[in-house]
C-alpha cells in the first residue's frame, strides 16, 4: 500500500514541473509577442540592418560580414516562430471557448459547438448548408416583405 501512495507523487512532480515550465513559457511568449509587435521593436531591427549595411564597406562587403545577417535573422526567425505559434494557438482556443459559450447561452444551435474538431471536408459541408440556410432565409424575407406591400396596397384600395 506504501507503494500505491507513492507512485501519485513520482507522478505528480513531473506534471507539476511541466506545468510550471508551459505557464512560464507562456508568459514569455506573450511577453516577447507584445514586445514584437511594437513600433520601437521595429524601429531596433531596422536600425541593426541598417548598421549592418553601412558596416558593409569597412568589412569589404565579406561573407563573414554576410554570414553574421543571416545567422542573426534565421536565429530570431526560427525563435519567433515558436512564439508567434503559441500565442495563436492560445488566442485560436480562447476565442473558440469564448465562441461555444455564446453558442450555449443563446438561442443558436447548440450542436455548432466543437465544430473546430471536424475534418476540412465537414466543416466545408456544415458552412455550405448554413450558407443555402442563409439564403432561404434571405429568400423567405424578400417572399414576406413583397406579400406586406401587396397587403398595403390592397388595404389601400379597400379604404
Amino acid at each position: 500500500m506504501a507503494r500505491g501512495k507513492a507512485k501519485p507523487q513520482e507522478t505528480a512532480q513531473p506534471q507539476k514541473a511541466a506545468g510550471d515550465f508551459s505557464k512560464m513559457f507562456s508568459e514569455v511568449a506573450n511577453k516577447t509577442s507584445g514586445a514584437a509587435g511594437r513600433a520601437s521593436t521595429f524601429i531596433l531591427a531596422a536600425g541593426v540592418v541598417i548598421a549592418w549595411a553601412i558596416t558593409g564597406p569597412l568589412f569589404g562587403y565579406s561573407d563573414t560580414w554576410q554570414l553574421v545577417i543571416n545567422t542573426g535573422t534565421t536565429i530570431v526567425t526560427f525563435l519567433m516562430v515558436f512564439l508567434i505559434q503559441n500565442s495563436q494557438n492560445r488566442d485560436g482556443a480562447a476565442i473558440q471557448v469564448k465562441l461555444d459559450e455564446l453558442i450555449r447561452v443563446s438561442s443558436v444551435k447548440n450542436s455548432f459547438v466543437g465544430i473546430e474538431h471536424l475534418t476540412d471536408d465537414e466543416l466545408e459541408e456544415i458552412r455550405a448548408k448554413c450558407e443555402r440556410r442563409a439564403e432561404a432565409e434571405k429568400a423567405g424575407q424578400q417572399s414576406v416583405k413583397r406579400m406586406d406591400e401587396k397587403a398595403r396596397k390592397a388595404a389601400e384600395r379597400a379604404v
